[in-house]
């Protein structure tokens, strides 16, 4: 075997999957077809797609769609934050979190494969729904009664959100701790990978290492991977896993914000 066919041959049994395509309709692995791969098979990093992670138009975007859910006090609360915060900085205002993440994300890879731990009422999966209506979304959570003391309705409530977006893709509900249930269900699926992966489940330093290095593996590249509540100052032990568990492995590049609120991680898989 030649040394390009090589280099393609190892590219696609890292992946197990084309890369993602970041421009809906132009093939993934077109530049495969040259008969070299001088370079990693990803397009771009993180430093291409941070702009689309944060910042006053970010954040005016995931309002529209916080707007179109059911309330809650934490959504609530929410809202009144990122008025409050354009108010004051308007176009100049940098914040980044997991709505302005997944919104921005979604809009530049177009995922047809979504992964979330941590589903509560849905508000990040609206955020992936309301700009890729026909992917195909694994949510993971126990669905906890009154978790952190406020309504969480369940799946079919979770299902009727993403409704109010159009959602026509295939939505696949595993119930339980992530650390049980989830290895389970990905076994059963071998060929499913994902271009758009979420973990914000359990928020111990153990748990949140093991959902990551569950997913991992199933992460396309080009695809990308978030972490919620880096800067989190109940979970102070987050932003390590994060760091030590991600941005340490030479196969990511990372975009980390830990200045105001609680913060994300997004790592984009190169290899």
């Amino acid at each position: 075997m030649s040394a390009p066919a090589k280099a393609r041959a190892l590219a696609r049994r890292l992946l197990g999957r084309q890369p993602v395509s970041p421009v809906p309709g132009v093939r993934a692995n077109t530049y495969f077809e040259s008969g070299n791969q001088w370079y990693q098979p990803a397009l771009g990093g993180a430093s291409t797609l941070a702009p689309a992670l944060g910042g006053a138009r970010a954040v005016r975007d995931a309002l529209t769609v916080l707007d179109r859910l059911n309330e809650d006090a934490y959504l609530t609360f929410v809202r009144g934050f990122y008025r409050a915060g354009l108010a004051k900085y308007g176009d100049a205002w940098q914040y980044a979190d997991i709505n302005t993440a997944l919104l921005g994300l979604a809009q530049t890879l177009q995922p047809q494969h979504y992964l979330e731990i941590g589903v509560r009422r849905g508000r990040s999966l609206a955020m992936v729904a309301s700009r890729s209506p026909s992917c195909r979304i694994v949510a993971c959570d126990m669905f906890i009664e009154n978790y952190a003391g406020m309504d969480n309705p369940g799946p079919e409530f979770v299902r009727s959100e993403l409704q109010r977006f159009g959602f026509s893709g295939p939505l696949d509900f595993v119930v339980g701790d992530s650390s049980v249930v989830l290895q389970p269900y990905l076994d059963r699926h071998p060929d499913l990978f994902f271009d758009l992966i979420t973990v914000d489940g359990d928020h111990s330093a153990k748990g949140a290492e093991t959902d990551l290095m569950t997913v991992m593996p199933r992460l396309k590249i080009g695809g990308a991977l978030v972490f919620d509540d880096v800067s989190n100052p109940s979970h102070p032990e987050l932003l390590r896993i994060w760091r030590d568990t991600v941005v340490a492995r030479p196969e990511f590049s990372t975009f980390t914000f830990t200045e105001i609120g609680f913060g994300v991680g997004v790592g984009i898989r190169h290899v």
